[in-house]
């Protein structure tokens, strides 16, 4: 740092009120400094491309938020700071240096507050947040008020950063762009020392000179893990230094260490006499070593011994580091920051002896050059993992190279010996993939400095859903996760359900309903499947199937048929027939079951559903139940509009009195004449409205279009109006064959065809 702006800062930040703009504040890095300088009473405004929850907390304190970035932002301030993926040419780092005004990095402001107080330094290349997180934790448990200033949210201290009355300030070094240099702390602790950030530094002895001139700088002692070669070499014959490990030249010496699942106890010796034992309830043998770390320190500083194990005791972690998202007696999701070879061995260690069946790992690459420069590390790097998922890239400002990406590393992974390694470019199908692939016994994990984070909320969110409505139904109601559809539509195409629900009675599934509409969860009803066709993607939310005996259950009384909502038409007709009822015959043509010719009015050889119906039993979405009669609803052409917020339960239906000769030769009439003009392939029934001046199966008749086809799909032979599956169809087939007929349509007669067939879900 030049020294007329190590004067300006230091003379700036000395007093309150100083007038300071922070371009990109929401950054983690950035919004925890703003935190710093308000509470030190400054004024501070800042900007960014979005909003974030932080700059809502912020602006809550009095900062003043700017979104995007213009010039206009920084006039009246006095100082401008920048992190280091703000370019040059960003317009209002131009405007400052324009207008005159200072401007600094992020690490030189954050290093001129370190002089307010005894800073406390933590650096390294893997393990600094849970590190300095533990160390304040433990310096504020003893009461002690430290500040702290930390690269992510900690749940335990509250925010990632504060200043608070207390003598010292726990600070996280970031090695990354060479700024720990520009600390003088009053003590130091260096972690590890490897090949890191190779992008800005070009070798590892430009690093190793980096770490030198910290520890140089530091006033007082210099903690390191004496287990790390290149801490070591960096420390071991520096004036004050103080080791710590599993290693015997250890002062701070670990033994005895026993992992059980998240957690581990051991004991720690100081120049080979007992302190006692320590608990750590955050997994993994290299928190181990960070824990004796920060015990050492804050030994050596005068925090009682008790008062350090208690508060380890304690600590669960910072965000992002090995966070539990998600745990039952079936699933956990767990999230973690690691993108580095060594990060990602250690992590996964850790999940590996946790004690469940598999471990499916989610790694997010993160930028290119690393990519590159630690592509043969990172092949050996999963072998404690099950089964791997790679995706793209995180870019993180950088432009692609070539030959390196995603695909090209799930190669190597796969080359290492990881026969289960699958690529997958997109977050929100690798979700679905992975819902799609786990079982019960599984721990999965996202891996990546990106936003593959919200692939382990998501998925949380998904099964805490799943297992805490489990727990309120009844063990005979059926609930599945990620169920093929197409084993539930006649087309026989469909990606999943995020949830499959066949509630046992009426009961259970008011218990599901109100379940989805307290945790915003949608809901689709889905009956026999006959008209309709479900997208690739699937369905997320929670389908609806009245498929169990309760539903299903058809009385007679007189004149009147009461059926459940699951009861298949043919059968409705065939109960009716036995009773000397007539009338019905039109439905035994039609596949579904009565909640959806309900839904739908579906008819057929002239007859209609809604024609025969009396009285209706429904619920709507809040699990309450209403009885409505037939001339209090609307019904229109396929539609009736009372069940787009209800969902039909039972109906009472009313038949004729005939003879059974009459009923079973009008059935045989129908019968005839749907199999003589019906394919008998899968399909989904018509699926064109028909339009005003001619049958729509007609039309596609006189278009020549009968047996075009995509993929498997096929316009039928028998029928033009109908599109059959010969046996491995996609719905993007079926979409894709349908707008083809609507095009043809449209090109040469002008006519505007409308589905008539229900297309839902979305695409892959």
């Amino acid at each position: 740092m030049q020294p007329e702006l190590k004067n300006y800062l230091r003379q700036l930040l000395s007093k309150p009120g100083a007038r300071i703009h922070l371009i990109g504040v929401a950054g983690s890095g950035m919004s925890g400094l703003a935190r710093l300088l308000i509470q030190l009473g400054h004024h501070v405004s800042g900007s960014d491309l979005n909003r974030s929850a932080e700059v809502g907390r912020l602006e809550a304190l009095g900062l003043k938020f700017f979104k995007g970035h213009e010039g206009g932002n920084v006039t009246g301030t006095e100082l401008v700071v920048y992190s280091s993926a703000i370019i040059p040419a960003n317009p209002e780092r131009k405007a400052a240096v324009k207008a005159g005004i200072q401007v600094a990095r992020r690490a030189e402001c954050l290093a001129m507050l370190t002089e307010q107080k005894q800073s406390l330094v933590v650096a390294g290349m893997h393990g600094k947040t849970t590190t300095s997180s533990m160390l304040a934790w433990v310096l504020r448990h003893a009461d002690w008020r430290c500040a702290h200033y930390i690269g992510a949210e900690v749940p335990i201290l509250g925010t990632s950063a504060a200043w608070d009355e207390g003598h010292h300030f726990v600070v996280e070094g970031d090695e990354s762009d060479g700024t720990i240099s520009l600390y003088h702390p009053h003590a130091s602790m260096i972690l590890n020392v490897e090949e890191e950030h190779l992008d800005y530094y070009g070798s590892l002895d430009e690093i190793l000179r980096t770490f030198a001139q910290l520890i140089e700088q530091t006033t007082g002692p210099v903690f390191y893990c004496a287990d790390d070669k290149n801490a070591v070499l960096l420390c071991s014959h520096h004036e004050g230094s103080i080791g710590y490990g599993c290693s015997e030249h250890a002062n701070y010496r670990i033994i005895d260490v026993h992992a059980q699942n998240f957690s581990s106890t051991f004991k720690l010796l100081k120049n080979g006499v007992l302190l006692g034992d320590i608990t750590l309830n955050v997994p993994g043998k290299q928190n181990v070593r960070n824990a004796a770390g920060v015990a050492a320190m804050a030994t050596e500083l005068g925090v009682e011994w008790k008062s350090i194990v208690d508060a380890l005791a304690e600590f669960r972690g910072a965000k992002r580091r090995f966070e539990v998202k998600y745990v039952s007696q079936n699933f956990m999701v767990v999230d973690d920051y690691a993108h580095h070879p060594t990060e990602i061995v250690a992590t996964l260690a850790a999940a590996h002896n946790s004690g469940w069946k598999r471990v499916i790992a989610l790694f997010q690459p993160h930028r290119y050059t690393r990519t590159k420069l630690l592509l043969e590390d990172f092949g050996p790097a999963f072998k404690d993992a099950s089964r791997v998922y790679l995706t793209e890239i995180y870019a993180a400002s950088e432009q692609p190279l070539e030959g390196v990406s995603g695909e090209s590393l799930a190669a190597v992974v796969r080359e290492a010996g990881n026969a289960h390694v699958e690529y997958e470019s997109s977050l929100v199908r690798l979700r679905r993939r992975v819902s799609h692939a786990i079982e019960p016994g599984d721990l999965v994990i996202t891996l990546g400095a990106g936003d593959i984070h919200r692939v382990a909320t998501k998925l949380a969110e998904d099964l805490a859903a799943f297992e805490a409505l489990r727990k309120e139904l009844k063990p005979e109601s059926v609930l599945l996760r990620e169920e093929p559809l197409s084993k539930h539509t006649s087309l026989r195409v469909g990606g999943p359900a995020d949830l499959w629900f066949e509630p046992v009675d009426e009961e259970d599934l008011a218990k599901g309903l109100k379940h989805a509409l307290k945790r915003g969860v949608p809901v689709t009803v889905i009956g026999r499947g006959t008209n309709l066709l479900v997208r690739d993607g699937g369905i997320r939310g929670l389908c609806v199937h009245l498929g169990q005996p309760y539903f299903n259950q058809v009385t007679i009384d007189g004149v009147n048929i009461h059926a459940g909502a699951g009861v298949r038409l043919k059968n409705i007709v065939a109960e009716a027939k036995k009773n000397g009822l007539g009338g019905l015959e039109f439905m035994e043509g039609i596949p579904g079951n009565l909640g959806g010719a309900l839904r739908m009015n579906a008819g057929a050889m002239q007859g209609w559903t809604m024609e025969v119906v009396e009285e209706i039993r429904s619920m709507n979405y809040r699990g309450e139940i209403q009885v409505e009669k037939r001339e209090n609803l609307e019904v229109r052409y396929r539609s009736v509009p009372h069940f787009e917020q209800n969902i039909a339960l039972s109906a009472r239906l009313r038949g004729t009195p005939s003879a059974p000769q009459e009923i079973s030769e009008r059935l045989k009439k129908f019968s005839e004449k749907r199999w003589s003009s019906q394919p008998a392939a899968p399909s989904a029934g018509c699926i064109f409205k028909n339009p005003e001046t001619i049958p729509a199966g007609k039309l596609v008749d006189e278009l020549g279009l009968k047996n075009r086809s995509i993929g498997k799909a096929r316009v039928s032979v028998e029928h033009g109006n109908f599109i059959v599956n010969d046996g491995g169809a996609t719905a993007k087939d079926m979409l894709a064959l349908i707008e083809i007929v609507k095009a043809e349509a449209r090109e040469k007669r002008q006519i505007e065809l409308e589905t008539e067939v229900i297309v839902i879900g979305e695409d892959l």
